[in-house]
């Protein structure tokens, strides 16, 4: 569903992404760990055909980028810590600005479902404004899902969330995945990702360090395995600057 090639990011004289060898086969949730700077938000910007590989090759559903860009955004949902949504329309009317953005067919019944499926139905016809922050996050995976994607791109979606926020967030994001969907999410909370993804990279200096199934990794193990990922590439062999 997903495949990098030797990708490498540069800006300026500084490389961000340093010969990344990534796949994602179809229904699967990857958690993408690593510290601040490692890459994963040019990462994700690069699958979402929002910034351009300086070297290799990128294949997102059967597409090359970046020069099937829009047969690629069809079939993509993209959720930031930033939920892009328009405050001074209602939940409904955001979900029909991006719904006609995306030509999806009956808009009326996906919209219902949608917030339902987000557990808003009872506030979609509210500003967005009046929304509190998890809710607002809640509507945006909704604008998110809104053409029925194939994959979704998460980069840190519990940025600024409380914990009752974030456990409806898990909700949420428990039930889109079960409808098959391809998952590649940043984060930071290493408990969260343990419980939702079924995979883990760990990138790091620009590369893919190291990779395990949920299977292979003990309960409560994500942690150790992360640190041992992170502390087996020695300071300077990939270069001074992470990105």
């Amino acid at each position: 569903m997903i495949s990098a090639r030797n990708l490498v990011k540069r800006f300026g004289l500084k490389s961000v992404l340093r010969g990344l060898d990534f796949e994602v086969a179809e229904g699967e949730f990857v958690g993408l760990l690593g510290p601040n700077g490692a890459g994963k938000t040019t990462f994700l910007r690069i699958l979402a055909s929002l910034a351009r590989p300086s070297l290799g090759r990128v294949e997102v559903a059967g597409f090359s980028l970046p020069e099937q860009a829009a047969q690629v955004r069809r079939r993509l949902g993209v959720l930031s810590h930033q939920p892009l949504l328009y405050p001074d329309l209602t939940g409904e009317e955001n979900l029909t600005f991006f719904g006609r953005l995306y030509n999806v067919q009956n808009l009326p019944e996906r919209i219902r479902n949608v917030l339902a499926l987000v557990g808003l139905e009872g506030r979609g016809r509210d500003l967005v404004r009046t929304y509190s922050r998890g809710m607002q996050q809640r509507l945006a995976i909704g604008r998110a899902v809104i053409h029925d994607p194939d994959i979704l791109l998460l980069d840190e979606p519990y940025t600024g969330l409380d914990q009752d926020a974030s456990a409806m967030l898990d909700d949420v994001l428990r039930k889109v995945t079960a409808e098959g969907r391809t998952v590649v999410m940043t984060s930071h909370d290493l408990v969260r990702a343990q419980d939702l993804c079924s995979r883990f990279d760990v990138l790091t200096r620009g590369r893919i360090l190291a990779s395990a199934s949920r299977q292979d990794v003990p309960p409560d193990g994500l942690q150790a395995f992360y640190r041992r990922s992170v502390s087996s590439l020695e300071p300077g062999r990939a270069g001074a600057h992470d990105g």
